[in-house]
C-alpha cells in the first residue's frame, strides 16, 4: 500500500535481517533491507524512509558511525539493535544521535512497540507555540529555537522538551516522563530517560539556553523544569 512507512532494515546476520523484514511487513510496514553502511546509503538515497533499524556491529562502517551521518544530514530517526548493555554504550548510542535502542537478544513485538512510538514522535502534535526564558518550542512543526536560532534536536530529545513544557513547576517522575515519551514502549526499571535528560541538557547548554539550568533534578521524586511557561 502506497501509504505504508517504510523502514530500512541494516543487519549483517541475513537471517535477522529476513525475519524483521517479514514480520514488519507482516505488521503494516514497507520494508527495505541492507547488510551495511553502503548499502543503506543507497535506499536512503533512492527512498523516502520513515525510520532505519540499525545494527550497531557492522561489517566496515560500525552502527553508531553510521548513526551519527544520519543524524548530522537530517535524515530520518534511528533505532539501534545492540548486543552492548552497558550504560555507556547506550549513552554513546543516544549521544550518537539514536532515538532509541533495543538489546538483543530481543523480542519482535517489543522492537514494534519502539519502533511505533519513535513514529509516532515524529507526527505533528498540534499546540501553541510555547515560550519559556529564551526558548520557543513550536508543537504543530516540532521546531525550537534559541533566540533566532534553531535547535537541532531528535525526535526523542523533542519528545522530552515538549513534557517538560507542558508541565511546567511540577515534578515529574521518570515513570511519567517515559509515559510521556515513550508508553507502552518503555520497559520496567528503563534508566535511559536519565540519559535523555542529561543529554537534553547538554544539547541546551551547547546552545547557549538558559533552559538547561531550569531542568532541574528532584532527588528521589524525579526532574522539574522550574521557568515559566507562556502561550502564544
Amino acid at each position: 500500500m502506497p501509504d505504508q512507512p517504510l523502514i530500512a532494515v541494516c543487519e549483517d546476520d541475513a537471517d535477522i535481517r529476513e525475519l524483521l523484514a517479514a514480520f514488519l511487513a507482516a505488521n503494516g510496514f514497507a520494508v527495505a533491507t541492507a547488510r551495511d553502511g553502503a548499502a543503506l546509503d543507497a535506499v536512503l538515497f533512492q527512498r523516502r524512509v520513515a525510520l532505519v533499524v540499525l545494527d550497531w556491529m557492522l561489517p566496515g562502517e560500525d552502527g553508531l558511525s553510521i548513526c551519527r551521518r544520519i543524524r548530522a544530514s537530517g535524515g530520518p530517526p534511528v533505532v539501534m539493535l545492540t548486543a552492548r548493555d552497558e550504560d555507556g554504550d547506550r549513552i554513546a548510542g543516544l549521544d550518537g544521535g539514536a532515538d532509541d535502542y533495543v538489546s538483543k537478544p530481543f523480542n519482535p513485538q517489543v522492537l514494534l512497540a519502539r519502533i511505533r512510538a519513535v513514529l509516532r514522535r515524529g507526527a505533528p502534535v498540534e499546540g501553541e507555540r510555547l515560550v519559556l526564558a529564551d526558548l520557543a518550542i513550536d508543537p504543530a512543526a516540532r521546531r525550537v529555537h534559541v533566540g533566532d536560532a534553531e535547535l537541532s534536536l531528535t525526535a526523542a530529545e523533542f519528545d522530552l522538551l515538549l513534557s517538560f513544557a507542558q508541565a511546567p513547576q511540577r515534578v515529574l517522575s521518570r515513570d511519567r516522563l517515559l509515559d510521556l515519551t515513550r508508553g507502552r514502549a518503555a520497559d520496567a526499571f528503563d534508566r535511559s530517560i536519565d540519559m535523555q535528560v542529561s543529554r537534553l541538557r547538554r544539547r541546551l547548554e551547547e546552545a547557549g539556553s538558559e533552559v538547561a539550568g531550569l531542568i532541574r533534578t528532584v532527588r528521589n521524586a524525579g526532574y522539574i523544569l522550574a521557568a515559566a511557561v507562556r502561550r502564544g
